[in-house]
């Protein structure tokens, strides 16, 4: 239920304002993974991409459980 309402609450947030995501938390980016809009979603990669790297495992997990929902096209 914690999770549902975390979520409804980034959705809005992105609905509502210009999205900044290296304002976002790590965990952040994961849980909005394809609920991104399509005029953001190269600037959401980017941002993604450069946290990779440090995600520690319980974050890891999650995307991987996650990039799923996301088609990566090559830019």
């Amino acid at each position: 239920m914690k999770k549902v309402l975390l979520l409804i609450s980034f959705i809005m947030t992105i609905s509502f304002a210009k999205v900044d995501y290296s304002e976002m938390s790590t965990q952040e980016l994961i849980a909005i993974i394809g609920y991104v809009e399509k005029k953001n979603i190269n600037e959401f990669k980017k941002e993604l991409r450069q946290r990779i790297p440090t995600m520690n495992e319980k974050e890891r997990k999650q995307y991987e459980k996650n990039k799923s929902k996301l088609k990566w096209k090559q830019n």
